[in-house]
C-alpha cells in the first residue's frame, strides 16, 4: 500500500444502503480518513471495503463508522468477521442484501449464531463474532472488536433507523405494499383535483396533499441532506423540479411527475433487487450445517461448519451439500461439482479421494475426514473472493465515479443559467417558460442509470464467471483480460496433466506386449519413483512374487531382479550397454524404461506427461479471440517441450529454465510488446508464484484448493482445463460490450432528452423518464451478463 506498515482490511456491512449515489458518497467520504489507504463500497453487497493501518487500525474503522453515519444516518451498520469469518460475513451480505433476514432458520443452533437481526444489526454483529471467539481462540481481537462496536453503536444506530422516513430505490414486500398504497392514493386525489368542480384554494389544497403523499419523503430526505452539506443528489434535483413546478403554477404536473418518479423508483428497485437474488443464487453454495461424527458410534449432530476441526469426521447423506474440504474414509458415491467448476458431468469419489466443500452428493453416503476448517474452505475462499472482487475496481468504474462527481453540480448550474439568463437577454422571454426547462433540465441530469448499472455489470460478469468455474478477483481484471493479447502457459500441470503415464508399449524378438508389461512391473514393483508408479497403473493386475528374487535398485540406471531364475533388467539406455545388450532408441519423446530378460532385448516402454484432452482447442480458441502470440515456458528438457509446443500448435516455446528464468524471460515478452497490451501468465499456482505475480494477468490453472494458487493468482481456474482460459475473455469481452453499451444509451438518451428540454420540447414527463425509465433499462440490460454460459 506504500505506507511501510503492516495493512489490515476490514469490511463493515451496510443495512439501509439504498442508492448508488450513497454509496458514492460514502465511498468518497471514507476514502478522505487519515489512516485509511483504500476504500470502496459495493452498491450490490452494501458493504464497505477498507484497508487501515494496523497501528491505527480500531480508532479508523470508529471514525469510518462516524462518516457513515453522518452522510447516511439511517444505515445499520455492522461489521464482517475477520479470519475465518470472512467467508461467512459475505454469504450474509448477499441475504441482507435480498431481505433474507431469516435465510438460514432451521438449522438449529446455527441459524440462532448467524441470521442477520433485523432490528439490531449491532447487537448481531456482537453475538457473531463473540460465538467465533469461543470456537477459535485465536481470534480474541475480533471478540473485543466486535463487542466495542456493538455496544458503541448500537444505540445511535437503531434510533437514527428508526426515525428516518426517508426514500429507499429497494423495496420488501411491506414497503412495496405501503408505496403502493401511497401510489394510488396520490392519483386518486390529482384526478379529483383535475376533474372535479373544485377550484382556488381548495383544489390546490388537494394537489399538494396529493404531492406530499407521494413524495413527501423525498423533500424531507433532500431537506436533511442540504442540513448536511449533501445538496446535489436526486433527492434535491426532484424536490426543486417539483416545488418549482407548483411556483410556477404546474401544479397536476409537479404531483404527476412524483407520482410517475415514485414508480419508476419502484421498478428499478425491484430490476436491482431481482439483480441480486440472480448473483446470489450463482453462489448459494455456502453449507448450513455439517453432520459430526461423535465418538466410536455412528451417532452424528448436527453443528454449524464453524465448529468443525481437523481431523473430525463428518456424514454426507445423499443430496446434501459437502460442508468441508476433506478426504473421503469411507463410502462411495457420485458428486456434483458444477457449483464450483461448472462441470455438468459428475465426478465419482471413493476411499481416499479429495472431496472439497460445496460439491453435491448424488446418492451414497460419505464419511469424510476433515483436513480444512471452514475459514480456509474452498467454498469460503470462493464466497470471498466473489463477494470481495468489487475492491479492485475497473479503469471504468473510477471513470464513472469521477464523472458522476461532477457532472451533476455543473448541470445544476447550467439550469440555473437557463432559467435566469434568456429572460434577461431575449426579448419576449419570459421567466416562467425557462424555469420550467430549467426545471426539465434538472430532472434529466441525474447519473442513476449509470452509477447503479455500470458496477452492477462488471459484478454480473464476475458472478457469470464463477458459475463457469472461473474466478476473478477483481472488475480490474476482468477489463484486462479484454487487451489481452499474448498468452504465455507453464507446461507441466498447465498444459499437460503432470502425471506420468505409460504411452508406448513397444515389445520385440517375437515377445507380446502382455509379456512386457508383466516384466517390467514385475522389476518396478518395490520402486517408489513416479515412473515406477506409472508402470504399476498400467499393467493393472496382481503383480507376482513367487519366484522373484535377487532385487536390486542401481542408481541413475534402473532395476536388476531375479525371475524364476533369469535375470531381468529394466532401465534406462545405460543399464543396457553395462549388460552388453543391444537396444532400439525411439523417435518418440519421453523417458524410455528398455526391458531384457536372460541378456535378450525383451522391448521398451515410452513414459511422458499426458498433454491435457482439451489443451490444443485452448490454444486454437485464443487465437480466434484475437490473441497474436502463445507462449509455453517449462523446465524440462528442450526436445520434450518442443514437442509438446508443436502438439498443441504454440508460437514459441522456451525450455530448460528454472523459476527465476521464467521470470527473466516474461519481462523480455513484456518489453516486446506495446503499451496497450496486456500479457496473460498461466500456471498451476504452485511452483509459479514469482511469474504469476509479475505478469499483467495472473491466471493459476486448476487452483481449486491451492492456498498458493489463490493467494497469488489474480484469476483462479477451478478446474485443470485450460479451454476456460478463453471462456473468461469471451465473458470479460461480452461485459465490457454491455457496459459500454449503457453507458451509450444513457449519456445518448440524456444528451437528446437536455437538448430538448433547452428548447421546450421535452416535458417533465419525458424528463422523468429520461431518468428513471433509462435507468431501469440500463439495470435490466446489465443482467444479461448473469445468462453467460460459456463452456
Amino acid at each position: 500500500m506504500g505506507t511501510g506498515q503492516e495493512q489490515v482490511k476490514r469490511e463493515l456491512l451496510l443495512d439501509g444502503l439504498d442508492c448508488a449515489n450513497c454509496a458514492l458518497k460514502i465511498e468518497n467520504g471514507v476514502k478522505k480518513i487519515k489512516g485509511i489507504s483504500d476504500c470502496s463500497v459495493n452498491f450490490v453487497t452494501k458493504t464497505l471495503s477498507m484497508h487501515t493501518t494496523s497501528d491505527m487500525d480500531e480508532q479508523v474503522v470508529e471514525e469510518a463508522k462516524r462518516k457513515v453515519l453522518r452522510l447516511e444516518p439511517h444505515i445499520r451498520i455492522s461489521e464482517k468477521g475477520k479470519s475465518s469469518q470472512g467467508s461467512r460475513g459475505s454469504a450474509d451480505s448477499i441475504n441482507q442484501a435480498n431481505g433474507n433476514v431469516h435465510a438460514h432458520d432451521g438449522n438449529g443452533a446455527h441459524a440462532h449464531e448467524h441470521k442477520p437481526s433485523g432490528h439490531d444489526h449491532a447487537g448481531h454483529s456482537h453475538d457473531h463474532v463473540h460465538d467465533h471467539g469461543h470456537h477459535h481462540g485465536a481470534q480474541d481481537h475480533t471478540h473485543d472488536h466486535g463487542s466495542h462496536a456493538g455496544h458503541d453503536h448500537g444505540h445511535a444506530e437503531g434510533h437514527d433507523h428508526d426515525a428516518h422516513a426517508g426514500h429507499s430505490h429497494e423495496h420488501g414486500a411491506g414497503q412495496t405494499k405501503v408505496l403502493l398504497a401511497r401510489l394510488a392514493a396520490g392519483s386518486i386525489l390529482v384526478a379529483t383535483a383535475i376533474w372535479s368542480p373544485l377550484e382556488g384554494w381548495a383544489q390546490l389544497a388537494l394537489y399538494i396533499v396529493a404531492y406530499l403523499i407521494a413524495g413527501g419523503d423525498i423533500v424531507l430526505q433532500a431537506f436533511k441532506n442540504i442540513i448536511r452539506g449533501q445538496v446535489f443528489d436526486e433527492y434535491f434535483l426532484m424536490s426543486v423540479a417539483t416545488i418549482g413546478a407548483f411556483a410556477i403554477g404546474q401544479y397536476p404536473e409537479g404531483v404527476a411527475v412524483m407520482l410517475f418518479y415514485q414508480l419508476g423508483e419502484l421498478f428499478q428497485g425491484l430490476a436491482v433487487n431481482r439483480s441480486r437474488k440472480s448473483i446470489q443464487s450463482l453462489m448459494d453454495i455456502r453449507p448450513d450445517y455439517a453432520n459430526m461424527l461423535m465418538g466410536a458410534g455412528e451417532e452424528t449432530k448436527r453443528v454449524s461448519p464453524e465448529e468443525v476441526r481437523i481431523g473430525d469426521r463428518i456424514l454426507v447423506k445423499a443430496g446434501e451439500r459437502v460442508p468441508l474440504d476433506g478426504i473421503v474414509k469411507a463410502g462411495r458415491s457420485m458428486v456434483d461439482t458444477s457449483a464450483l467448476t461448472g462441470e455438468s458431468v459428475p465426478r465419482e469419489l471413493e476411499p481416499g479421494s479429495d472431496v472439497l466443500s460445496g460439491f453435491v452428493n448424488k446418492n451414497g453416503m460419505l464419511t469424510i475426514e476433515v483436513t480444512k476448517t471452514f475459514g480456509e474452505s474452498t467454498v469460503s475462499k470462493i464466497l470471498d473472493l466473489v463477494q470481495n472482487a468489487s475492491s479492485r475496481k475497473a479503469k471504468t468504474e473510477h471513470f464513472i465515479s469521477k464523472f458522476a462527481r461532477y457532472y451533476t453540480p455543473v448541470v445544476v448550474i447550467l439550469a440555473a443559467l437557463i432559467a435566469l439568463v434568456p429572460p434577461l437577454v431575449l426579448s419576449g422571454a419570459t421567466f416562467a417558460d425557462w424555469i420550467y426547462r430549467a426545471l426539465v433540465f434538472l430532472v434529466i441530469s441525474c447519473p442513476c442509470a449509470l452509477v447503479v448499472s455500470i458496477p452492477l455489470g462488471f459484478f454480473g460478469g464476475i458472478g457469470a464467471a464463477s458459475r463457469n468455474g472461473i474466478l476473478i478477483k477483481g472488475s480490474n481484471y476482468l477489463e484486462a483480460l479484454n487487451d489481452v493479447k499474448v498468452v504465455v502457459f507453464d507446461k507441466t500441470g498447465t498444459l499437460t496433466k503432470g502425471v506420468f503415464k505409460v504411452t508406448a508399449i513397444r515389445p520385440e524378438g517375437g515377445h507380446t506386449k502382455d509379456e512386457l508389461m508383466e516384466l517390467a512391473a514385475i522389476a518396478e514393483a518395490h520402486s517408489n519413483h513416479p515412473i515406477a508408479e506409472s508402470i504399476r497403473a498400467a499393467w493393472a493386475k496382481d503383480i507376482r512374487t513367487q519366484g522373484v528374487d535377487d532385487y536390486d535398485e542401481v542408481a541413475g540406471h534402473g532395476i536388476k531382479v531375479s525371475v524364476d531364475g533369469r535375470k531381468v533388467l529394466a532401465g534406462n539406455a545405460k543399464l543396457m550397454e553395462q549388460a552388453g545388450i543391444s537396444y532400439t532408441t525411439p523417435q518418440t519423446v519421453g523417458t524410455v524404461v528398455h526391458v531384457a530378460e536372460s541378456g535378450s532385448y525383451v522391448g521398451h516402454l515410452i513414459i511422458a506427461d499426458e498433454v491435457k484432452d482439451d489443451a490444443a482447442a485452448a490454444i486454437q480458441a485464443l487465437k480466434k479471440l484475437g490473441i497474436r502470440k502463445t507462449v509455453m515456458l517449462t523446465g524440462d528438457a528442450k526436445a520434450v517441450g518442443e514437442a509438446v509446443g508443436r502438439e498443441l500448435g504454440v508460437d514459441e516455446v522456451y525450455a530448460e529454465l528454472l523459476p527465476q528464468h521464467k521470470v527473466e524471460q516474461l519481462e523480455r515478452l513484456e518489453a516486446a510488446k506495446s503499451l496497450k497490451e496486456k500479457m496473460v501468465f498461466v500456471g498451476d499456482g504452485i511452483n509459479d508464484t514469482p511469474v504469476l505475480a509479475r505478469a499483467d494477468v495472473g491466471v493459476a490453472m486448476g487452483g481449486l484448493g491451492s492456498d498458493a494458487a489463490i493467494e497469488a493468482a489474480d484469476v483462479v481456474i477451478m478446474t485443470d482445463e485450460p479451454s476456460r482460459l478463453a471462456s473468461a475473455i469471451r465473458i470479460a469481452k461480452r461485459t465490457r460490450t454491455i457496459v459500454w453499451q449503457n453507458i451509450g444509451f444513457a449519456l445518448g438518451v440524456k444528451a437528446i432528452f437536455l437538448l430538448l428540454g433547452v428548447f421546450g420540447i421535452a416535458t417533465m414527463w419525458e424528463a422523468v423518464f429520461s431518468d428513471v425509465g433509462v435507468t431501469v433499462l440500463a439495470v435490466l440490460n446489465a443482467m444479461r451478463v448473469l445468462r453467460v454460459k460459456d463452456i
